[in-house]
């Protein structure tokens, strides 16, 4: 039996808070149209500024490249991005807002901000910092982890 200790049992609880957040977003998101998969895209590809290539977005969002075609065509056909020739390289695109996608994205971050408000009322300002380092920590040690085993 593992012991009852804060490193025994922060996988458990670091794992049960992601999903218990992220479904909590995702319920809050779909009242205004956005499934779970679907607007990250959106937000990674506003923080770019856009004019971003596929595989670029792909990184940003954390997923691999034919899933995220798969998300752009939806995103396409709903008229929230658009994917125009990349002037360096005729052969390749590059991914844009369209105005529609420019509205979602306000929607979209008007949502996160308010539920990670409340989600996080219980923090003080200075407790959130030290998590937040904390948890910048973790995923830059992580990261490494990754690029040592490759």
């Amino acid at each position: 039996m593992r012991d009852d200790t804060p490193l025994s049992r922060f996988g458990f609880v670091f794992s049960r808070t992601a999903r218990r957040w992220r479904r909590e977003l995702d319920l809050r998101l779909a009242e205004i149209g956005m499934a779970d998969a679907t607007w990250p895209p959106l937000v990674h590809l506003s923080l770019s500024g856009g004019g971003i290539s596929q595989k670029d977005l792909a990184e940003r969002v954390g997923i691999d490249g034919s899933s995220l075609v798969r998300l752009l065509d939806i995103l396409s056909e709903r008229g929230l991005l658009e994917r125009r020739p990349d002037p360096a390289d005729r052969r390749s695109r590059q991914l844009y807002l369209t105005p529609a996608g420019e509205d979602a994205v306000r929607q979209i971050e008007a949502v996160l901000e308010r539920t990670e408000r409340e989600m996080l009322e219980d923090l003080d300002p200075d407790d959130l910092g030290r998590l937040l380092e904390a948890m910048e920590r973790i995923e830059r040690r992580i990261a490494c982890m990754q690029e040592d085993e490759r």
